[in-house]
């Protein structure tokens, strides 16, 4: 899959986060925009979290919006 945070779905998925991230604002996600490790950087920041809970938390998280779906990679 592309290492990229969900490739060019970044609006759709913006929304999703936020929901499970209520911490993030508009702007830092506009900032953060598709980049995978600035995103798992402040996920760590925000939450307290070591590097590899953070990444674990992300691939959870980007599984749970990619069940069920048709994937192209």
């Amino acid at each position: 899959m592309n290492r990229d945070i969900f490739g060019g779905n970044w609006k759709q998925i913006k929304g999703k986060i936020k929901e499970k991230w209520g911490d993030f604002t508009d702007d830092e996600l506009d900032m953060l925009e598709g980049k995978r490790d600035q995103f798992i950087g402040k996920l760590q920041e925000k939450y307290g979290w070591t590097r590899e809970r953070a990444e674990r938390e992300y691939a959870d998280f980007e599984g749970s919006v990619y069940s069920g779906s048709t994937r192209k990679y």
